[in-house]
């Protein structure tokens, strides 16, 4: 805001047909019918993904078929000119440094991918990392947390800690990180706020939830509902891990507390679902649950897109869109 006059700052004016598209693009709310462009990218990622999903085994061999074919995808994802990439060793695991531009290093982005608990990796998450990187002005540390079969869940949370640790012992206070992550990694998110509040760490600014997979335990009505218009998820294979994954674990386990625990306590949350997906649910039971609770939640339901439509942000403008409103979220907050 221009100071003294109450008018609204001056924005500089589109003036080619691309920065007139784009400006269009990262104006986008939720609530609107979805682009042409999503539309259509839904399907292709429907024919790919969905289908590609469906045909592998209930096994640890059919997950390990499905890990190597997102590997593959993995390799080709670039970044462009300006974006630094640097790996980090962070003992049990790894991550990488993502950095677009110049962000301000004071702060730091830990992100958690997405993938079901059992593919997906910082590499294959690039297109979407530098662009947070970009929107928020900060360095992004994308981890690349231990997979099933050979691991679980529980190993994925305790290298999530030891993420959170690494920035604490580089310097960074807990209120100049915020924490997210899509899907699983959404998942992960919350249980990660959730063991250290129970550990007495200071917690993150804030917190970002993409599509989480917040119920392992895929009691939804929406994994029924919307099990033929989700893009993405075969509801039956999703439903198949989590029985996998809560085998033998009580309503209090940590891993399960994000849909059954107590939200008292925990910083400000962007919750982000597709109107469409099977987990709609269960993120707008969250999103209640926590306003109750006294958290400053926040969430927005965008109609008729795929799930974690942010890592299709090249095809998808509300994918663009949806950076800008996690910006606007952390300067809301103050994160």
């Amino acid at each position: 805001m221009t100071i003294g006059t109450g008018t609204p700052p001056i924005r500089p004016v589109a003036r080619t047909a691309a920065e007139r598209r784009i400006a269009r693009e990262l104006a986008l709310e939720p609530g609107g019918p979805p682009s042409l462009r999503a539309r259509l990218t839904g399907r292709a990622v429907r024919a790919l993904v969905k289908t590609a999903w469906s045909s592998v085994p209930d096994s640890a061999d059919g997950l390990i078929r499905f890990q190597r074919l997102s590997g593959l995808v993995s390799r080709a994802q670039t970044v462009p000119p300006g974006v630094a990439i640097a790996r980090e060793d962070l003992g049990t695991c790894s991550a990488e440094w993502v950095r677009a531009g110049a962000p301000d290093e004071r702060k730091v982005f830990l992100y958690l991918h997405g993938g079901a608990y059992f593919f997906g990796s910082a590499r294959l998450y690039r297109p979407s990392n530098w662009r947070l990187s970009a929107s928020t002005g900060r360095p992004v540390l994308a981890l690349d947390y231990r997979l099933a079969p050979h691991y679980g869940p529980s190993d994925a949370l305790d290298d999530a800690l030891t993420a959170y640790g690494f920035l604490l012992e580089s310097g960074y206070a807990p209120g100049d990180i915020v924490v997210g992550g899509d899907s699983a990694g959404g998942h992960l998110a919350l249980a990660l706020l959730l063991e250290l509040r129970r550990r007495g760490t200071g917690l993150p600014a804030a917190a970002v939830c993409l599509s989480p997979w917040v119920d392992l335990r895929c009691a939804s009505d929406s994994h029924r509902l919307n099990a033929r218009s989700e893009a993405v998820i075969p509801a039956g294979k999703l439903a198949w891990l989590g029985r996998v994954f809560t085998a033998g674990k009580g309503a209090a386990h940590p891993l399960l507390a994000p849909r059954h625990g107590d939200l008292a306590g925990l910083p400000p949350l962007l919750l982000v679902a597709s109107g469409s997906e099977i987990l709609r649910d269960e993120v707008r039971d969250l999103a209640e649950r926590a306003q109750t609770a006294g958290v400053g939640a926040v969430y927005q339901e965008w109609d008729g897109l795929m799930h974690v439509f942010t890592v299709f942000a090249d095809f998808v403008p509300e994918g663009k869109a949806a950076f800008r409103h996690i910006a606007e979220f952390l300067r809301r907050t103050g994160a």
